[in-house]
């Protein structure tokens, strides 16, 4: 019995032991717990005010973008994007151009309803389907190089002014947007120019070549510093632009395959600034806590440029985008169509940008500087929604 008594003390202390060991567990467990509740926001079943619209920064890995791999494959799939946009719109092009330049065998479809497809049915029965892509080879052979020139300037631009998290302002992305635009439009301008005249080409005697054109672009009597549509009100930038395409092109009638080239970079400048930006707000929107969990492959928010959205998001990105872009911009477009084919209207004198807009508005009062917006919309809606969709999944496959 008193050996029993003896070792009674040992066996408590031992159980007391185990309890308080138990009790500890229990108590760093729970610690555990707060302290996760506490990542995640949450302490004592309360839940902090955040923001639902907006995401941690998070580094931007920029050493890669400025490589030479990366330039090569970000211009080729921005011109594999730009390439299958405006194949997609390419008939609905041609139509929009038709009844932008008051085109005199079209004039009688233009604002009237379904005068898009009653002139794309005229169009169809005179020349063919393949009168409907009248002029889309000139598209191609300029689309590429400018989408490519496109991109790799907006990449490298954007990647250089907006180099952390803090620099993602509005203005930076407008900015980027506006002068990778401007630098594309510099390098590929008279492609567009005669991709324009022969979209604009109608006369069923004779079929529009590409060379043609362009012998008669060159001989055509030009306005001299005014074939530019050089203007007081030209921003310091677009002059600058100007004046070096002008001495590029002083030599003979080169300078006429720069006509409209001033309206055309005051155009770029708020449809390429504003389509981008545009562009990268809607994606936040979409990578938010709000909406990741339906926009964003992977579910979860992120400003990880790299984490696609879903077909549906990167679809209305673009969309939206453009349409936005294309309300902005339309009236110096409408300018830039009007002096470019001036040239190929019987006894029609070259005249500068007021001169242009003073005669539009002349004709057809403001309205004449909407001309063809609904055709616009229609156009603009799915070639953004293609070339940004085209160009992210591009930039997937091939792993930038």
């Amino acid at each position: 019995m008193t050996d029993a008594r003896q070792l009674q003390p040992p066996l408590t202390a031992s159980a007391s032991t185990v309890s308080g060991t138990r009790r500890t567990d229990g108590a760093l467990r729970r610690s555990a717990a707060i302290l996760a509740e506490e990542d995640d926001g949450l302490v004592d079943g309360s839940r902090p005010q955040v923001n639902l619209l907006r995401v941690a920064p998070a580094a931007y890995p920029n050493d890669r973008t400025h490589t030479y791999e990366y330039m090569l494959k970000s211009g080729f799939a921005g011109g594999v994007a730009g390439c299958a946009a405006k194949s997609l719109i390419a008939p609905l092009d041609r139509v929009k151009i038709l009844f932008q330049t008051s085109s005199p065998e079209f004039q009688k479809f233009s604002g009237k309803h379904h005068g898009i497809w009653r002139a794309a049915r005229e169009i169809y029965i005179n020349n063919g389907i393949l009168g409907l892509f009248q002029g889309h080879s000139a598209t191609l052979l300029r689309i590429f190089p400018y989408a490519a020139i496109k991109w790799v300037v907006y990449e490298q631009i954007r990647s250089t002014l907006i180099a952390k998290p803090e620099q993602e302002t509005h203005l930076r992305r407008m900015l980027s947007g506006s002068l990778a635009g401007v630098t594309s439009v510099f390098f590929t301008y008279p492609l567009e120019l005669i991709r324009v005249r022969l979209a604009y080409e109608t006369r069923r005697d004779q079929r529009a070549s590409f060379v043609r054109i362009c012998k008669q672009i060159y001989h055509e009597p030009s306005s001299k510093s005014r074939a530019l549509g050089s203007s007081p009100t030209v921003s310091s930038s677009a002059e600058i632009t100007a004046g070096v395409a002008s001495k590029v092109a002083r030599a003979g009638g080169a300078a006429n395959f720069y006509r409209g080239f001033s309206p055309t970079v005051l155009g770029m400048l708020p449809y390429a600034g504003v389509s981008f930006l545009c562009y990268d707000v809607i994606h936040d929107t979409f990578r938010s806590k709000l909406l990741a969990r339906y926009a964003v492959v992977s579910g979860q928010p992120s400003t990880d440029r790299s984490v696609p959205l879903t077909v549906w998001a990167q679809l209305v990105a673009g969309g939206l985008a453009g349409m936005i872009a294309q309300t902005a911009s339309y009236p110096l477009e409408v300018v830039r169509r009007r002096m470019q084919v001036s040239g190929a209207v019987k006894d029609a004198k070259p005249l500068g940008i007021i001169g242009t807009a003073g005669k539009i508005y002349a004709q057809k009062g403001v309205r004449g500087f909407f001309v063809g917006l609904t055709i616009g919309y229609i156009k603009v809606i799915p070639m953004a929604s293609c070339s940004f969709f085209v160009y992210e999944r591009m930039k997937q496959l091939l792993g930038i």
